[in-house]
């Protein structure tokens, strides 16, 4: 039998052909240049998602035209071949247009969690089977191991690049043919200093920081545009149903949030709940934000065994209701098909709903899946 190849195929990497998903910025070139590097079939793909004339000025974007302009280069410098494929329907249909609506219902919605669910992970997995590719390979700080039963993904050695709460929705037929080569690396100044050793012009390339269609964070101008008199005025009340004052428009609120309310004086307020039938911001003190019962629907479990099957009191983990939090204590209970609730065993603030809720193993580094918050 032949060796295993650092992909985990037992043939040489000349005979492995890899599609790499890039997106122009350091960490997908690094992917690409080190797997060209080592001998592998590479194959560069970039995924144009929306009309990239609208973003030529833009910052800070992932996916501008300047971007697919740097992936195309990469590839050259490395020599490789490297296409641009058109996604911008699919990625309305599939991201833009629901980010949007969850907007308008009050919630908080996590496009790039979608998009690597309904676009990377589905079509273009779809499109690197096609070309007869062994895996698809990417640039997220994840790391996939083998283990008893398959699979697993786990959290990336360094912690503050880990981007496992954004890939929970991964199944494990995904799983099966993706590879994250970058998850091991314990800093980003690894991938830089890979970057220089490939002699690649990005390697001193500034992260993205914005949802990539999302100019300069404002993404309620992205709204209104999408949805006419989206942002129409209303009533900030407290808990009571009282009259505080008025607010500019729901899209502009979040669970949580403090600042900018305009409603001066006496303790601090938070927003509480966002009431989109009556156009309403509700407001309360801090400990009105504290939340131990969490409902999810959209359920994806890769921990292994039926999930249905819980043991009794349901299935022990730790979880991450927002990207920035730390896993926290909790038990998940399923209670239907793609359905759970999950009892935080210590009250969290300002869960939203649209946000994800992302499982871990207890004092492990595994995922084990997670759902989408909905309203409690």
């Amino acid at each position: 039998m032949a060796p295993i190849n650092s992909l985990g195929f037992p043939k040489p990497p000349a005979e492995t052909r890899v599609v790499v998903a890039m997106s122009g910025g350091v960490d997908s070139s690094v992917v690409a240049a080190k797997l060209a590097r080592e001998g592998y079939e590479v194959i560069g793909i970039t995924l144009q998602l929306y009309d990239h004339r609208a973003a030529l000025a833009r910052k800070g974007a992932c996916c501008a035209w300047r971007d697919i302009h740097d992936a195309r280069r990469a590839a050259a410098e490395m020599g490789f071949p490297h296409y641009v494929l058109d996604y911008e329907n699919r990625f309305r249909e599939a991201v833009v247009e629901e980010f949007a609506d969850q907007y308008l219902a009050g919630a908080t919605p996590i496009p790039c969690i979608r998009c690597n669910e309904r676009v990377k992970f589905q079509d273009l997995l779809a499109t690197a089977r096609e070309l007869g590719a062994d895996c698809l390979a990417t640039g997220h700080y994840i790391q996939r191991r083998d283990g008893p039963a398959g699979p697993e993904l786990h959290r990336a050695a360094d912690p503050g690049r880990d981007q496992s709460y954004f890939l929970f929705a991964t199944t494990p037929e995904q799983l099966s043919y993706l590879r994250f080569p970058l998850g091991h690396l314990k800093s980003k100044a690894e991938t830089r200093a890979l970057a220089e050793k490939f002699g690649l012009a990005v390697a001193d390339k500034p992260d993205s920081q914005d949802i990539c269609f999302v100019p300069e964070g404002n993404y309620v101008a992205v709204i209104e545009k999408l949805r006419s008199g989206a942002a129409e005025p209303g009533e900030i009340v407290d808990l009571d149903g009282r009259v505080l004052g008025e607010h500019r428009g729901v899209i502009h609120y979040t669970i949580g949030q403090r600042r900018g309310l305009g409603i001066g004086g006496g303790a601090p307020l938070f927003v509480v709940r966002l009431d989109t039938e009556r156009r309403r911001v509700v407001v309360g003190p801090r400990e009105a934000l504290a939340t131990r019962r969490v409902p999810l629907s959209g359920v994806n479990w890769i921990g292994g065994g039926d999930f249905a099957a819980a043991p009794e009191g349901g299935w022990e983990a730790e979880v991450k209701v927002r990207s920035i939090r730390p896993p926290a204590p909790a038990l998940i209970r399923p209670t239907g098909t793609g359905r759970a609730e999950v009892e935080l065993l210590a009250p969290e603030q300002g869960v939203a709903p649209g946000q994800a809720c992302v499982f871990y193993a207890p004092e492990g580094s595994r995922l084990l899946g997670g759902g989408w918050i909905e309203r409690n």
